[in-house]
């Protein structure tokens, strides 16, 4: 068993081609609230303190990984605090194809049941639900 260190997750790093098209989904979509940083960048604050930096055009923040993640080049996963079914609903009232699920994984906390799609750019999100009424 591991030492148990004084660490949590503050933040990852996603990139997007477009500004406006990547804010608009991430608010609607993820209900991001939208932070606007400096030098033309933005942040999507997500609750419970969690959030997403974001790499846009002609950005180039320094310091940054040695091969910068690019638009379409992340995967991530959210839970959606619910039945997996207001999740497909809610997707699909905004025009957002499931491209898998419902299906079983496991996940951080335990066996959930996730629904995946793709941003804008083809980044691979997934909505996980540990909700006992799936």
């Amino acid at each position: 068993m591991g030492i148990t260190l004084p660490l949590r997750l503050d933040h990852v790093v996603i990139a997007v081609a477009e500004w406006e098209r990547s804010n608009a989904f991430y608010r609607d979509i993820l209900g991001a609230e939208i932070v606007d940083l400096e030098k033309g960048r933005f942040a999507y604050r997500l609750r419970d303190g969690q959030q997403l930096n974001v790499h846009g055009p002609e950005s180039t923040p320094h310091p940054r990984a040695v091969e910068p993640v690019r638009p379409g080049n992340s995967d991530l996963c959210f839970v959606w605090d619910g039945p997996l079914e207001e999740a497909a609903a809610h997707l699909g009232a905004h025009g957002v194809d499931v491209e898998l699920g419902p299906v079983e994984r496991q996940g951080a906390t335990g066996v959930g049941v996730s629904l995946y799609f793709r941003d804008p750019d083809g980044s691979l999100l997934e909505l996980i639900s540990y909700d006992a009424s799936r």
